[in-house]
């Protein structure tokens, strides 16, 4: 798939975009009964964190009591990561130092080859093919690519005794920047694939390393032995198609060139968001610049929004036996399609901070767990947009009817974005959308978590009330 090597000038795919609400702030919303859970029932296996909910062989049902233990969250964990990116964005080296890091840890870790650079190893070259011809050849890279994974991923249900991280060197959805919107339709239909679960459901992170010719550019030249500047241009618009076609993901990371001095530095960056989404406490072992601020919205221009992917967003608390431990069950719902995650949180007293860790779970799993919710506390609803500006990812929540107890009816929007932009610093002059207004800045604030916002009664204490809460006051 190297660009350099396309038939070309290829189109990237447009994400499925909503048609944007008129007349009012808030966009129409849709009912988020628990008919979604069933419409989706017929969908292949979600790959899961933990390997129980992989082959039936290794199938553990819920826990019959109705709260949820600490061993929810110390379960064998099965970890599957893409490295995507343009051109010389790193993944080679990134993927070699990733893996020997959590190596260290003791896990056990498979390393996917870039599909693409074994096929085009054998002497195929696009100059000899014609448009059909290279058709069938990038849709043979997608099939091979994905039986490729599919190896990998059973040698990792297969471990028993240890924790399991699998770095893919591109993901399935990576074909779709390098193909016209027509053909990879029409991949998608002769492999019958489906989209939601190539970018959804079939990995847990993804991780984007923008290319050095954005930000690094003489570590481009260097690298590339090319000093013209229509190369590091070309470089760049790669750059932006392979993290389009991610957009929509749940748990994309952004891994840029800025704040970074050396490629020690952005290697660093990768390997701290891995350790974050895993639940890893790297301590003072990685520097930790990039944090999650938040703001809260007063207008949304939604007519000139731009591309994005929308979600119908579920979220409810369950019981916990256990005042340090937290447990949030999340439905993500598109076009009839959902996931199902299981989140645990753990606070630690003596240092206080906090730790998460995510399962992802079955459909069939969400009468069980609507069995465990915490009564004290209402489900939260919402509509998620997903987007690029520039190099940032943002994600947009808008609360949507019914309301949380403590919203006060009141449609809140919420903005986030992981940045290095310290907390109270304004963002870079042309890094905030043109198309929102912030009334302000709400990171940290704990009356716009999720855990505050939907109590029942503000005022009532309840015995299992999770102790970290006003230490980690976002969701």
């Amino acid at each position: 798939m190297p660009p350099a090597r396309t038939a070309g000038p290829a189109q990237p795919v447009q994400p499925m975009v909503a048609s944007p609400p008129t007349g009012s702030m808030i966009p129409p919303t849709q009912s988020l009964s628990s008919s979604t859970a069933s419409s989706s029932s017929s969908s292949r296996r979600v790959s899961p964190i933990y390997p129980q909910h992989h082959h039936r062989k290794y199938r553990v049902s819920p826990p019959a009591k109705t709260t949820c233990s600490r061993s929810m969250s110390q379960e064998r964990k099965v970890y599957k990561i893409v490295l995507t990116g343009g051109p010389c964005g790193g993944k080679t080296t990134a993927q070699v130092r990733l893996a020997t890091f959590f190596e260290n840890l003791g896990w056990k870790v498979f390393t996917v080859p870039e599909t693409a650079t074994i096929l085009l190893g054998g002497r195929v070259k696009f100059s000899e093919l014609d448009a059909e011809q290279s058709y069938i050849f990038q849709r043979d890279l997608l099939a091979t690519m994905h039986q490729i994974e599919n190896t990998f991923f059973n040698q990792a249900s297969a471990i028993k005794d240890r924790n399991v991280l699998i770095i893919c060197d591109r993901g399935c959805m990576d074909p779709s920047a390098y193909s016209s919107v027509e053909d990879w339709h029409r991949m998608l239909r002769d492999l019958k694939f489906d989209e939601f679960d190539l970018r959804c459901s079939r990995y847990d992170q993804i991780a984007h390393l923008v290319t050095a010719a954005d930000g690094a550019a003489k570590y481009y030249t260097l690298a590339n032995n090319a000093t013209r500047s229509e190369g590091i241009e070309h470089a760049m618009e790669m750059d932006k198609r392979t993290r389009s076609v991610w957009i929509g993901h749940p748990y994309m990371d952004i891994i840029d060139n800025k704040n970074t001095s050396n490629f020690d530095d952005k290697v660093n960056k990768l390997i701290q968001v891995v350790c974050d989404r895993t639940g890893i406490r790297s301590g003072d072992r990685l520097a930790k610049d990039s944090k999650k601020r938040k703001w809260l919205l007063s207008s949304v221009d939604w007519n000139n929004f731009g591309k994005f992917e929308e979600f119908d967003i579920e979220h409810f608390y369950l019981l916990s036996d256990e005042s340090n431990i937290q447990h949030r069950f999340r439905r993500r719902t598109q076009n009839g399609r959902s996931t199902y995650t299981l989140t645990s949180r753990e606070y630690f007293k003596e240092s206080g901070d906090s730790i998460e860790t995510r399962m992802t779970v079955m459909n069939r799993d969400y009468n069980t767990y609507v069995n465990m919710k915490d009564r004290s506390r209402s489900s939260i609803l919402k509509k998620r947009r997903c987007f690029m500006y520039g190099n940032m990812y943002f994600n947009m929540d808008i609360y949507v009817d019914p309301l949380p107890p403590q919203a006060d009816g009141k449609h809140l929007i919420f903005l986030e974005t992981y940045t290095t932009v310290p907390k109270g610093t304004p963002l870079p002059e042309g890094a905030v959308p043109p198309f929102i207004t912030i009334e302000r800045e709400i990171t940290g604030e704990s009356q716009y978590s999720m855990y505050s916002l939907s109590k029942y009664n503000s005022k009532a204490v309840n015995k299992n009330e999770f102790a970290g809460a006003d230490k980690y006051k976002d969701d």
